[in-house]
């Protein structure tokens, strides 16, 4: 739990564990409004020390109906500040205020549809009366019986009880999901709860929150010295502008190079830090060290574990000879923290693979400084966009810890790398030169542990695979094959036969990415 020290308004989501919750939050943010995820158990008192101006209660997987299923605490209802029930939140909102939730007959779940029956303070601007709107449904139980003071404003085929209301206490109860796209008005119905019932301003930008975030950083760091894992990443390289803001030469940033890095990255790493923002670096190029260490190694966990702990090892060795540090920085983002407290029940130390590569040493002294905790990824972009970072740094597709290292099915070796980058560098640049970049969430090359016999003019060759990878995604949770035409994909394919020694067949990747999941490698 975050308990963000600043005075805007906010409110709080309880999740009930739904793999959406996050988006509710998004699209809170999106709209200017600060607010916080916290598992439905926390603590009534850290609740109500929070000072919300409005509740959300998430959906989740439980069926009301079940003994022991979650609820909510009571206060949410006692607080006297509106509150908005998704899903199942809507179901233990019922069930909790005097309503019958039974399980349903009819179940729903994607696509439906609702009728407006009556007017209600969540429409303005997305629903009218008497029309029909799309929604995207996820239930089994449905409500049987509204509690006390609720009316019926919308239904569909299987939930008669589709949206509620209570306008004197100011209680929504959804059973569609709002937060999701398949929704097409329900960031407007979102919007409304908390600007039109809860009355909020929504002044939650990154210029007040980069001001804010310095003044912590600076009340938490004092005099003493942070270093910072950069990895040229979107994360680390935000996370690191924003602290030397703060505090100047106190930080030196350590750039462990491990030679699995795109063609060309190590360079625009060093020139963006060192030259352009004169922020005190270290560039240890220690290519060579893990592509010893990664020889004859296949598979990925393995590769992991290793560069993991390598990196660690020259991380520390560096920092040892600055004389040590007081504090460590990392590029922690609130989906992390979502995470990890609803995994374990309380905060993690544990580095997410695709920050830093590995985990925390038990042993470490120094105490963590996590400036971007509370931001979501295309927060994080807006941040670094707000601290004049390159484009070419806060544009960038995610790019795993790892590295190159877990795109190479087969063995990691000094050619591997080599094939690999050349191949991944002509994808890209021809999806920059088509004007697709911003268009795709992430896009990259695949070394598959496979050869093929081709033949180049005259001759017979016998070369690996190369597989291309391109999704797109508005919350890095879910995702979609982006749909090239196939003049595109016969251009990057001869361009990468034609200049890459080593390849002789290129195939294109067609998975979509399943929801839930944060991570495309």
């Amino acid at each position: 739990m975050l308990c963000a020290v600043m005075h805007h308004e906010r409110i709080l989501i309880l999740d009930f564990g739904s793999q959406v919750t996050q988006l509710i939050a998004r699209r809170l943010r999106e709209s200017g409004v600060y607010c916080e995820i916290w598992p439905f158990n926390a603590a009534p008192e850290k609740i109500a020390a929070f000072g919300a101006a409005g509740f959300i209660l998430s959906g989740g997987p439980a069926s009301v109906t079940d003994e022991g299923s979650p609820r909510a605490p009571d206060l949410v209802f006692e607080a006297g500040v509106p509150v908005l029930g998704i899903c199942y939140g809507q179901m233990t909102m019922c069930a909790q205020l005097g309503g019958q939730v039974r399980g349903a007959e009819i179940r729903e779940f994607g696509r439906a549809y609702v009728e407006i029956l009556a007017d209600c303070a969540l429409f303005e601007g997305a629903w009218s009366v008497g029309a029909r709107e799309e929604v995207w449904m996820s239930h089994g139980d449905h409500i049987f019986a509204a509690p006390p003071g609720f009316r019926t404003v919308a239904v569909s085929e299987g939930a008669p009880f589709a949206l509620i209301a209570d306008d004197a206490r100011r209680f929504y109860g959804l059973m569609f999901h709002p937060e999701v796209v398949h929704t097409p008005h329900g960031a407007q119905l979102l919007k409304n709860f908390t600007h039109k019932v809860c009355g909020l301003k929504g002044d939650w930008t990154m210029a007040s929150f980069r001001e804010e975030e310095k003044a912590r950083i600076r009340a938490k760091v004092g005099r003493g010295r942070v270093v910072c894992g950069l990895s040229g990443g979107v994360d680390s390289s935000v996370a690191a502008a924003l602290i030397h803001e703060a505090i100047g030469d106190q930080l030196t940033c350590i750039f462990v190079d491990h030679g699995v890095l795109r063609a060309g990255e190590a360079a625009q790493v060093v020139d963006v830090f060192r030259n352009r923002f004169n922020i005190k670096l270290i560039h240890r190029d220690a290519s060579d060290l893990f592509l010893d260490a990664l020889a004859g190694v296949t598979d990925p966990e393995a590769k992991r574990k290793i560069i993991g702990k390598l990196f660690i090892d020259v991380f520390d060795d560096e920092a040892e000879k600055l004389g040590g540090a007081d504090f460590l920085a990392q590029g922690t983002l609130y989906p992390d923290v979502i995470e990890s407290v609803s995994a374990t029940g309380g905060p993690s130390v544990t580095i997410k693979s695709h920050h830093n590569v590995g985990g925390l040493p038990e042993t470490m002294k120094m105490q963590l400084v996590e400036p971007l905790r509370e931001l979501f990824k295309d927060e994080v972009r807006a941040l670094g966009r707000e601290l004049g970072l390159p484009e070419t740094i806060v544009g960038r597709h995610p790019f795993p810890g790892p590295g190159l290292a877990i795109r190479i099915l087969g063995p990691v070796t000094r050619e591997a790398v080599r094939i690999l980058q050349k191949a991944d560098a002509i994808y890209l640049e021809e999806i920059r030169a088509a004007g697709l970049y911003d268009a795709i969430w992430q896009a990259f090359a695949v070394l598959l542990p496979v050869k093929s016999v081709g033949v180049m003019g005259d001759g017979r060759t016998y070369d690996q695979v190369c597989a291309l990878r391109a999704v797109t995604s508005t919350d890095g949770m879910t995702a979609d094959v982006y749909p090239f035409d196939m003049a595109f994909l016969t251009r990057v394919s001869n361009r990468i036969v034609n200049e890459v020694r080593g390849i002789n067949r290129v195939t294109y990747d067609i998975t979509s990415k399943p929801p839930g999941t944060i991570e495309w490698e």
